[in-house]
């Protein structure tokens, strides 16, 4: 009986040998583009600055670059640091299903494997394809309970990152490539505990994943072998970390329907389960000031959402700004008093904010039967604003802004680059790199200005 790891390798080398539609290449460029909006302001994050520093000895080998850093280190070494830096400020993209950040470990993996190896851009793209493909459908398909315990972009990442790493080392060998993703697969891991806290380690899982697929690809290259049933197994991945997986979705559209053309593109610099929320207060405030309503007239805000995002966001009382990224009461209260939740959301000021310190007092979250019932599949949530006047205004958000149903568009991704390179490159290398990257097909990945 075919495995599913076999099946993953056998659409694999069909994708190596067919030209993808021009929808699906550009939809590849936007993930890129968004990754390198959230990687450059990473890499100077605390966490970023502290990897960075952990392979010190290791830099200035290998041929993999690390962006904005003029230094090169061995593909597992650069894989761990491209992956921690781009996740480290939460504005990676999401497949919504799977509750996943694909381009954490896959693009992040597919660079360092691209530079070592030397391949053109559009062979990037098409491994950072397969990567988002493989692993989308493989995290929908163990979703909502491996996310009771488990961080997707920790465990599912590592295969995703081994499948883009596989396909650019050889994108005609099928055996190698399941084998890669069967070893990747062991090594899985990631816990939710580490981001209910103020541990660094939420990033670190990010990291983890990219290097742990490079180093999986590349053994598989020189003869390691996987247990191929590692997936559906009785003691495999799905038995282990989740409850009745639908093999079904883990397969279903493979080829034919791409999901990489289905992102969630963060519009918020925060944990995503919040952004439904932070969407409504921000419409109810646009509503207040047309209507000439200050906004210090609020007596009390109520949100209805689903319930994991009261589990992972629901902390009143946050400190830090990893704590603040992902409280729910922190970023609306910002969110309706500034209009938005961008990077200085989280300066020392802004988190000591008295005034909105003081509106997260008037806040109250609740879980939503109905609401928790569509979820992962929709990101819902009600807010209603009470006036001390007694007037109330209610907004429901049915989706969140950058979710496939609406979408940021290129010009929207453009500025959210600029904005986010801002200080770590100039403008003129910024314009330069934001050009290559939508050209990528018709580059060599090396040719990149990062």
């Amino acid at each position: 009986m075919t495995t599913i790891i076999e099946k993953y390798a056998e659409y694999a080398a069909l994708e190596a040998k067919r030209d993808l539609s021009a929808e699906t290449i550009h939809h590849s460029k936007r993930a890129v583009l968004d990754w390198f909006s959230a990687l450059y302001p990473g890499m100077l994050s605390d966490v970023g600055t502290r990897i960075i520093a952990t392979f010190e000895e290791e830099l200035g080998v290998g041929k993999s670059r690390l962006p904005s850093l003029n230094k090169t280190a061995f593909s597992s070494s650069a894989a761990w640091i491209l992956g921690t830096t781009s996740h480290a400020i939460e504005f990676d993209d999401i497949f919504r299903d799977a509750v996943y950040h694909p381009g954490v470990p896959v693009i992040s993996a597919a660079l360092a494997i691209a530079d070592e190896y030397n391949r053109s851009g559009l062979d990037f793209l098409k491994a950072v394809i397969v990567g988002y493909e493989v692993s989308t459908r493989l995290g929908a398909a163990v979703q909502p309970s491996h996310y009771s315990y488990f961080h997707t972009t920790g465990t599912v990442g590592a295969i995703g990152s081994a499948a883009a790493s596989a396909f650019l080392i050889n994108p005609h060998d099928p055996d190698m490539f399941a084998h890669a993703v069967a070893t990747a697969t062991t090594f899985a891991s990631g816990l939710q505990q580490a981001f209910r806290s103020d541990a660094m380690t939420k990033a670190l899982h990010g990291g983890h994943a990219a290097s742990i697929g490079v180093t999986a690809a590349k053994s598989a290259a020189k003869g390691i072998t996987g247990a191929l049933d590692i997936l559906e197994g009785d003691v495999g991945f799905g038995a282990a970390l989740s409850k009745n997986p639908n093999w079904d979705k883990a397969l279903a559209g493979l080829g034919v329907h791409y999901n990489i053309c289905n992102m969630t593109q963060k519009n918020h610099g925060c944990c995503g389960h919040t952004f439904a929320a932070i969407d409504g207060v921000i419409a109810i405030r646009q509503t207040l000031l047309t209507k000439g309503i200050s906004l210090s007239e609020i007596e009390k805000i109520t949100i209805q959402t689903y319930q994991t995002a009261l589990d992972v966001t629901g902390n009143f009382n946050p400190e830090s700004a990893f704590q603040c990224r992902f409280s729910l009461p922190y970023v609306v209260s910002h969110g309706f008093l500034h209009g938005s939740v961008r990077l200085n959301a989280f300066v020392d000021e802004q988190m000591a904010s008295l005034e909105t310190r003081e509106l997260m007092k008037r806040l109250t979250l609740e879980s939503d039967e109905e609401l928790t019932s569509k979820f992962p599949n929709q990101r819902t949530a009600r807010i209603k604003i009470i006036l001390k006047d007694g007037q109330s205004f209610e907004h429901f958000s049915p989706c969140r802004k950058g979710d496939p149903e609406a979408p940021l568009t290129d010009t929207d991704l453009d500025h959210k680059f600029f904005e986010l390179v801002n200080g770590v490159l100039t403008a003129k290398q910024a314009k330069e790199l934001r050009d290559q990257i939508w050209l990528l097909d018709q580059i060599n990945i090396n040719s990149l200005k990062i």
